[in-house]
């Protein structure tokens, strides 16, 4: 009998959308280890009587559920198609569900329908955001290239970070360091915050269209994005529209003016007139009483923010924009950022800052990507705390993908750490093999990996000051073991499209044995990742990979007379599995 309350399908684009304007994926979900066989029934309007069905695929599994999926090509146009599913379970006992409910019997109405897709409609995202690698940069912190615009009272590199004090890092230290960039095989570079603002994270806006001098000029930064696209490096600048500092011009006039400033409607004000520097006067970030928010909702706002995006594109070609708390914008600023901008710039990236799960900033042709930290939970849950098992969080993982778009999953930012938490180092308690583990899942896992400056060479610490210290740039105090392991690692990335772009999907998960096995794939390759985590000593067996190659050692996997390869607790193996 089929598990009725588990299964679930919408005619809404997390369930049906357009990947070109003659293809649609539909997704449908089931009870998990229910089904033997899951199909949709689809015609046109018009031709009820030529019916077409299609088997779907399960894609992903958690601990409830099983995610199907499947792709419908016409030969022109989809529009006007209406359908129905034909679910089998394990019993062979057969149903249909519709818009209206189960039955028993083919429904005779109460399909679904897709109606039409137009050229809008169709999911469609940058080519080469697609499994791109990330680098995260908090700039006063990375590299001091130029002291000649160091703060007053700058600290000596490596000094302790508090939450006021300065490094003097730069965008010359960012600059001069290209080279080890390149090496270590990054592809685009998100920069938290640049513009003029107070405070050393630059997160209290002052001037938009300013590079702030402790950084360098706004010629500085039209260099480095110069030298960084030479060197194959692309540029996300950090967008903080949510809210300014209170030096910000606009804000400084409604301190002065009350009711009567212009610019009062660009905030949200509590009061008319004597209004203070104090969260009780005016809505901010949390209580934070230097942050004011912006009142995005104003037509006039959002004219300005789209300007502020507008210019950076267009006079220093940066190739896109980390959205800081997108979720607490209004909607319609990504609308039409996503309408004006994408139209003009097909190329650029819009990825918001969200710390759940982001659907509401993907979908209705909003931003591109999101800040994936449903990613880094189950990635700090796992390798990190160990409170969870194998199993668990491999079920985190597939809920997670099948939340998503597979092709939004493509572009998704998964970081393990950032600026505003601990270090993974930090979750690991020091465990540099854990870390390395968790690299290894990132890395070899569909969407697009983020490194946070200083992850590749050891640098631990708590949140918020700990987690910004100096980047360590003297080579005795890199751990030179870790940093090779990224390198390989990111090669691996490059070398086989698989991985960067291909399919995911888990080929065995064990907590007895703390194993975890997917693999990636396309139309030419599959590339098969086994990750053991056990702290035994004792080693366990896999079956299947008699002949394969393990592109980390370069060498045949050798097996027992059972045909069974031994894994090593605390390692990894990336195999090149024969078709």
């Amino acid at each position: 009998m089929v598990k009725r309350e588990a299964v679930l399908h919408l005619n809404t684009e997390d369930f049906i959308y357009p990947v070109a304007r003659n293809v649609l994926v539909v997704k449908l979900r089931t009870a998990k280890d229910d089904m033997s066989d899951c199909r949709i029934i689809y015609f046109c309007r018009t031709k009820p009587d030529l019916k077409n069905d299609l088997e779907l695929e399960k894609k992903y599994s958690d601990d409830l559920f099983d995610y199907y999926e499947g792709k419908i090509e016409f030969s022109k146009v989809a529009r006007y198609q209406k359908y129905y599913f034909k679910l089998t379970d394990n019993g062979s006992k057969e149903e249909y569900y519709s818009a209206t409910g189960f039955s028993r019997e083919a429904p005779e109405d109460g399909y679904f329908e897709f109606l039409y897709a137009n050229q809008g409609d169709v999911i469609d995202y940058p080519e080469w955001a697609k499994g791109i690698i990330y680098y995260q940069i908090f700039p006063e912190r990375f590299a001091n290239g130029d002291t000649s615009n160091d703060p007053p009272e700058t600290m000596p590199w490596g000094t302790d970070p508090t939450r006021e004090n300065y490094m003097g890092g730069d965008l010359k230290g960012v600059q001069d360091n290209i080279p080890y960039l390149k090496d270590l095989g990054i592809e685009v570079i998100y920069f938290n915050p640049i513009f003029e603002a107070d405070f050393n994270h630059k997160y209290a806006t002052t001037d938009y269209y300013k590079i702030d001098p402790i950084f360098g000029t706004n010629e500085d930064f039209g260099t480095l994005v110069k030298e960084l696209h030479k060197a194959g490096i692309r540029v996300v600048l950090d967008g903080v529209f949510n809210h300014t500092g209170i030096h910000f011009k606009q804000f400084e006039d409604v301190i002065e003016k009350g009711s009567q400033s212009k610019y009062y409607d660009w905030f949200l004000p509590n009061k008319e007139k004597e209004i203070s520097v104090t969260h009780k006067d005016y809505e901010c970030v949390g209580a934070y009483k230097y942050m004011p928010k912006l009142n995005s909702s104003n037509p006039e706002v959002r004219a300005f923010i789209l300007d502020v995006m507008d210019f950076w594109v267009r006079e220093y070609g940066i190739d896109g924009w980390r959205l800081d708390v997108a979720d607490e914008v209004d909607s319609a600023v990504w609308q039409a950022a996503r309408t004006l901008l994408k139209e003009k710039y097909p190329q650029l990236i819009l990825l918001g800052e969200t710390w759940g799960y982001g659907g509401t900033l993907v979908s209705g042709k909003r931003l591109d990507s999101v800040m994936n930290y449903m990613f880094r939970d189950a990635a700090r849950d796992y390798f990190g705390f160990e409170k969870i098992t194998a199993t668990e969080f491999d079920a985190r993982i597939n809920r997670m993908l099948a939340l998503y778009k597979s092709e939004t999953a493509d572009v998704l930012y998964n970081p393990l750490d950032s600026h505003d938490t601990e270090r993974f180092l930090f979750y690991c308690g020091g465990d540099v093999k854990r870390l390395k583990l968790a690299v290894a899942f990132q890395l070899l896992f569909k969407g697009s990996p983020a490194i946070y400056y200083g992850d590749e060479v050891g640098i631990t610490g708590d949140n918020d000051p700990d987690c910004r210290k100096c980047m360590e740039w003297d080579k005795s105090r890199q751990n030179k073991e870790l940093f090779d392991w990224y390198k390989v690692l990111i090669k691996l990335r490059k070398d086989h499209e698989c991985i960067r772009k291909g399919s995911y999907k888990t080929i065995n998960c064990s907590d007895e044995e703390d194993l975890l096995v997917f693999e990636r794939s396309d139309d030419k390759e599959r590339i098969r990742v086994i990750i053991r985590k056990g702290s035994s000593d004792k080693k366990v067996r896999v079956e299947g990979l008699e002949g394969a190659i393990d592109l980390i050692s370069n060498e045949i996997v050798t097996t027992d007379p059972d045909g069974k390869t031994a894994i090593n607790p605390c390692s990894v193996k990336v195999i090149k599995v024969k078709n």
